[in-house]
């Protein structure tokens, strides 16, 4: 049974009329897939705010796009160059253009033997049945509608396999440009991404607003890591400031392996970043962290689950925000320990500079814990700029303007501390400096 939700309507009522066009549409399981996912999303509608994980994010500015039938359609852009942030060379380079791979802006040679990346969609063609397999291996049509949605119209995205013992030795940057100079338009992102035992990889993923124009994206990531797999995974989400962005990563890591998370929101009208993360064997170990910078009537939402499935396994979470004028800031960050995870080592801390007093900060920390020998803490404040520090520094001849601005760069570096490749750190706080030069 359809919703009856305004939002919702452009994308059931279009389904069928895009089906045949969309990738994998002459296979049987996919299409078979794609239906069972839009039923899913009919059934259920957009998320709203009665459902609790939604309580402080409204998907109204979606009414505002306008969305119809061929905004759901591919929409080129020409652009010649991809804005890379790591020098020519130094990367492996996969580029999506308003959604669709450019095998003429991507640097994908030389790779090690054993690992395969490329767009989904040509892959779904060439090799269809390892992107079965890795669709296969994720749930969550029927209890994420978002994931319901991006499974039922997903065009292209990144598809990354390394097999067992393959290790990247270069990081991978996965560059996703977009822009709605030729109207407005909606797609879905899906990246799907699974390490073989004792494997590894880098990934640095930016998408990026070539102008201020209003569209949606609405991604989707399936991780997988087997045993003794490592990935580290980085995100710049900088969409133009009239864009809406969703997205939603799924994780199972198996025992040992580990996973590397940072996310640095600057970007969109609203966005919302999902990450729920099953820690399903011994030792598996995840950290996921991040920074939010938002101004005006910006809203940025930062939504994690980690379910501790076994014993002695780990995460630990650091986020740290700063709201200017009128924006707004969402962290719900939910562990849970079930039963049989004894010797659970949880962590968990929310930290924001309110900058105005018409910014403000939801936040929602919570344990949930049904194993009695376990290491688990939260912590979650908010607050203005140390006005005793502020006056230090002006003291030594420091404008008010690059006082305040040096502070929130500090408050935000131990944020982007916990980025595990170091060599990276330097580029996050490249961004933060942007940030606060505008």
């Amino acid at each position: 049974m359809k919703q009856d939700n305004a939002m919702t309507t452009p994308f059931v009522d279009q389904y069928d009329s895009l089906k045949p066009e969309l990738p994998g549409s002459a296979l049987p399981w996919m299409t078979a897939l794609r239906d069972r996912a839009m039923d899913a999303f009919s059934a259920s509608g957009l998320p709203t705010q009665r459902r609790e994980s939604w309580k402080y994010t409204n998907l109204r500015n979606l009414t505002q796009l306008e969305l119809d039938g061929q905004s759901l359609a591919p929409r080129p852009v020409s652009i010649d160059r991809a804005p890379s942030l790591l020098p020519d060379g130094s990367a492996y380079r996969i580029v999506f253009v308003n959604g669709d791979f450019r095998a003429d802006l991507s640097d994908l040679a030389d790779l090690p033997a054993g690992a395969v990346i490329g767009g989904v969609a040509a892959l779904s063609e060439d090799e269809p049945e390892c992107v079965e397999r890795l669709l296969a291996q994720h749930k969550g049509i029927e209890d994420q509608p978002l994931v319901a949605l991006n499974t039922a119209l997903m065009r292209d995205g990144l598809l990354l396999q390394l097999d067992a013992g393959c290790k990247l030795e270069r990081v991978l940057e996965v560059i996703h440009v977009n822009s709605a100079q030729n109207g407005v338009f909606a797609h879905n992102a899906r990246n799907l991404i699974s390490l073989g035992a004792g494997s590894e990889a880098t990934i640095l993923e930016h998408h990026l607003g070539l102008d201020d124009s209003a569209y949606y994206i609405n991604a989707a990531n399936d991780v997988t890591l087997d045993e003794d797999a490592t990935l580290r995974h980085y995100r710049i989400q900088a969409e133009g400031k009239n864009a809406v962005h969703t997205s939603t990563t799924n994780g199972e890591l198996a025992g040992n392996s580990f996973y590397d998370g940072y996310t640095l929101s600057v970007g969109a009208a609203l966005s919302r970043n999902e990450t729920k993360m099953n820690l399903t064997a011994e030792g598996a170990n995840c950290h996921l962290n991040g920074g939010y910078l938002m101004r005006s009537q910006q809203h940025c939402d930062t939504t994690t689950v980690v379910e501790h499935l076994a014993p002695q396994t780990s995460c630990r979470e650091v986020f740290k925000g700063v709201l200017d004028g009128r924006s707004r800031g969402v962290f719900q960050g939910r562990i849970v320990v079930r039963p049989n995870a004894q010797q659970t080592d949880g962590h968990q801390l929310n930290k924001v500079l309110l900058l105005t007093d018409t910014a403000e900060i939801n936040a929602k920390p919570e344990l949930e814990i049904y194993a009695d020998d376990v290491k688990c803490s939260h912590g979650c404040s908010a607050g203005e700029v140390d006005h005793d520090a502020l006056f230090y520094l002006r003291s030594r001849g420091l404008s008010e303007t690059s006082a305040k601005a040096l502070l929130i760069q500090a408050f935000l570096a131990e944020s982007v501390s916990e980025i595990g490749a170091v060599e990276l750190q330097d580029l996050f706080l490249e961004k933060i400096s942007d940030w606060l030069a505008v």
